[in-house]
């Protein structure tokens, strides 16, 4: 294929492995956590604002081609159970120099999927502190796009995830059990109090931008351009396979983590974003950095509004745990090959974690979170995810031609339909993203490919691979 592969039978590490400590109820709570986040609590209005209401229907198609995904990654990784997700995969699969790409894209996607939530978070904070009559100074809430000099709450709430999966991952995933139970509850509450209010006069028009993503206006509309972006919303099972290595018994509990995790949000999404949009006209909720606590408020609901807030503000953080896990163990697993500087995979003798790598990965995405616009952000992460999500379509497809004899716990139902329509559709939503996104994620491989060149094809570790096959 595209430089040497990995093999298929290659212990995990001749150099330095991670400690096995998570069971399938993390798996689950870390799928959840991830997924459940700033794009059902933040980016519906965001989705409302370029679709209208019919980003339900952006929710229904993001959930679909994400559903075709996990079933994916499920067989994958249960073959291949080795630290790296799509970037393992495609090393296995595609050969190292797909591999690399496939993992600088990772980098991107968990990166600036922590500064996104990171500034959803900041929001919800910052909307609730105001609700109960403090007001700080303007020039710390935001970076300079809305007029001030930096989102200080978000680069805040970064670097204390980042302390805390420096003290080790268990502590950390039991944490995020926790905070997984408030924000189920809140979401619970929160359709609890807007359901009722449901209006059917606010589903029209339903679809006032057309379904194909469209420039209008210098900003892409209709609602494919929304599924482009509330997309956001349902990966984070992707994050599930990053802890392969680190599973007790990876066969069974990574099935359970990654199928389990994408059908109870997928329950979760659609209740909440009913609920949102029949409660309240879409132009309310447009570009709203808290729509649902806004929602609460406008159904005469302040207490219950406040509940949602302080749920967001206490376990949003939750989803930033799980996506800077996945980015530092992506970063730690491309540093153990050699396409990184080999020191970066370093691993803590008393936690076993790669505690370096952590604390370059929370330094970045702080720095990210406190200057930069949450759509923007969370556009560019999109980008990053869809060619992982589309390299784990051509795998299985690959793995499936030329290993067809291995055994898998867990079979992709129909694994050639599955893998195409996760292809067809992720390269449909990456069209649907802003030009200005495409340039900004095109100068990112570009530079990476640099960096690959001068350094990652010189240095990987070739004792541990087989030759492409042709």
């Amino acid at each position: 294929m595209f430089g040497p592969r990995k093999s298929l039978d290659a212990p995990a590490s001749q150099q330095q492995g991670l400690a096995k400590t998570l069971s399938w109820p993390h798996l689950i709570a870390l799928g959840v956590g991830a997924i459940v986040g700033t794009g059902i609590y933040t980016l519906v209005g965001v989705g409302a604002e370029r679709a209208g209401p019919a980003v339900i229907l952006a929710f229904v198609i993001c959930g679909v081609i994400c559903g075709c995904a996990a079933l994916a990654y499920t067989e994958l990784a249960t073959l291949i159970p080795a630290a790296g997700s799509a970037y393992t995969f495609s090393y296995t699969a595609l050969g190292e120099g797909i591999a690399w790409v496939v993992g600088w894209s990772l980098i991107l996607e968990y990166s600036l999927a922590c500064s996104t939530v990171a500034v959803g978070w900041s929001g919800y904070l910052v909307g609730w502190i105001e609700a109960a009559g403090i007001h700080l100074p303007h020039a710390l809430l935001v970076g300079p796009h809305g007029g001030g000099l930096i989102n200080m709450p978000a680069v805040l709430v970064a670097l204390a995830v980042m302390g805390m999966l420096i003290l080790g991952t268990r502590q950390s995933a039991t944490l995020n059990i926790v905070l997984v139970i408030i924000k189920l509850v809140a979401l619970t509450i929160f359709v609890v109090y807007a359901a009722p209010a449901f209006n059917k006069a606010n589903l029209h028009p339903f679809m006032p931008y057309g379904f194909g993503s469209v420039e209008s206006g210098g900003h892409k509309r209709g609602v494919m351009a929304a599924a482009a972006i509330v997309f956001f919303a349902f990966y984070g099972f992707d994050a599930v396979a990053t802890s392969a290595e680190e599973t007790k018994n990876p066969k069974r509990d990574l099935t359970i983590g990654i199928v389990g995790s994408m059908l109870v949000c997928t329950v979760i999404y659609m209740a909440v974003a009913v609920s949102a949009i029949g409660a309240l006209p879409f132009t309310q909720l447009a570009n709203s950095p808290e729509p649902l606590a806004l929602v609460l408020r406008q159904l005469s609901q302040p207490f219950a509004a406040q509940l949602i807030a302080l749920a967001a503000v206490i376990a949003l953080p939750s989803v930033i745990l799980v996506m800077m896990y996945g980015q530092s163990r992506i970063f730690f697993v491309m540093a153990r090959d050699g396409l990184l500087p080999r020191r970066l995979a370093t691993v803590s003798p008393r936690t076993g974690a790669p505690t370096l790598i952590t604390l370059l990965t929370g330094l970045s995405i702080a720095a990210v979170a406190g200057f930069f616009r949450l759509d923007e952000i969370a556009e560019l992460a999109n980008a990053g995810t869809l060619i992982a999500f589309i390299s784990v379509g051509v795998c299985l497809i690959v793995l499936r031609r030329t290993a067809p004899d291995l055994p898998r716990l867990f079979r992709c139902p129909a694994a050639y339909v599955v893998g195409t329509l996760t292809v067809l559709g992720c390269l449909y939503l990456l069209a649907s993203l802003p030009t200005s996104t495409l340039v900004r994620f095109v100068i990112w491989n570009v530079a990476g490919l640099l960096v690959y060149v001068a350094y990652g094809r010189r240095n990987s570790d070739a004792g541990r691979l087989v030759p492409a096959r042709t």
